[in-house]
């Protein structure tokens, strides 16, 4: 890949961070209108839609394993049990919370769980990072001012279960076989759809008249650029410019959250919020072994 298209990729990387970030924004409006099941239906069904003229410009099949096709209804009954707790947290909570404390623990229970499933080896290192995650997100919490009402709230617990269910969603997701990440999405959000149908959403108690601008804006805003846009450059990163260089523009994604909340719900950015996120991402980075900054080689004459 030349210089010029790695720029454009990064630019197009840090956008797609942005809608995910947003995406905390988006459901915030979201549950004036739905309650969890209809909202992931609705935007489910959006992307799925929208993902197709994708693929078929992208020469991704859509064909699908039986194998495949078992992992993603797993997958997609956890993707509901995420989306879920999301949204309540969400609800109740706010989004800049959500937004920190969620995308910077993910990762981190997710390194927690690859280490009890003996897919990893926790170092010294690793042992302090989890430890420095800890000290940020019991910051993020409000841990230290000791306020029972400030730490023992729903939303909280909300978003402790959804940064444990999204791990959950990835690594059965990693044990797909033979297919392409985005096709595999594609069928996850049909699935999803599909299952919410059935056991959750009736179609005909949905009030659409009340269904305004704000919604269709936000509707369409998580559907399109949080889902299909910024997934579909978050695997393509990953194909052209590898898992690592790519895993760095994540660290945006809390920060999006925080300032697009201060921005459109006027909501009040804590100084905990801003420096437990920051000790989470740094101990993230450890975790990880991510490079923010690569030294450039020199180049002998």
């Amino acid at each position: 890949m030349t210089e010029s298209n790695k720029n454009i990729f990064y630019i197009l990387l840090f956008f797609a961070m942005v809608c995910w970030g947003g995406s905390w924004v988006n459901v915030k409006f979201l549950g004036l209108y739905m309650d969890e099941f209809e909202t992931m239906t609705f935007r489910y069904i959006i992307t799925a839609i929208s993902m197709v003229p994708l693929m078929i410009i992208l020469r991704k099949s859509f064909k699908i394993s039986l194998r495949n096709f078992i992992l993603v209804t797993i997958t997609s009954i956890a993707l509901i049990a995420y989306m879920k707790y999301f949204y309540l947290g969400v609800k109740l909570g706010t989004a800049s919370l959500g937004g920190s404390l969620v995308t910077s623990l993910i990762p981190i229970n997710t390194f927690i769980m690859m280490a009890l499933l003996k897919a990893k080896t926790v170092t010294k290192k690793d042992a302090f990072a989890l430890g420095l995650g800890a000290i940020g997100v019991m910051t993020i919490l409000h841990v230290w001012t000791f306020d029972s009402e400030k730490i023992f709230v729903t939303y909280n617990l909300y978003f402790i279960l959804a940064s444990l269910l999204w791990p959950i969603v990835t690594i059965l997701s990693s044990k797909a076989m033979k297919i392409s990440p985005i096709t595999f999405t594609f069928h996850m959000y049909i699935v999803t759809s599909v299952l919410n149908l059935i056991f959750f959403v009736d179609l005909t108690t949905i009030e659409y008249s009340k269904l305004d601008s704000t919604f269709w804006i936000n509707m369409l805003s998580i559907s399109i650029l949080a889902s299909t846009f910024a997934n579909t450059i978050y695997f393509l990163g990953i194909e052209k410019l590898g898992a690592s260089e790519v895993s760095s523009f994540v660290f945006l994604v809390p920060f999006a959250a925080i300032t697009l909340s201060a921005i459109f719900l006027e909501e009040n950015i804590s100084f905990s919020i801003i420096f437990g996120t920051i000790l989470t991402i740094i101990a993230v980075k450890i975790l990880n072994n991510i490079k923010i900054l690569k030294k450039k080689k020199i180049e002998s004459n």
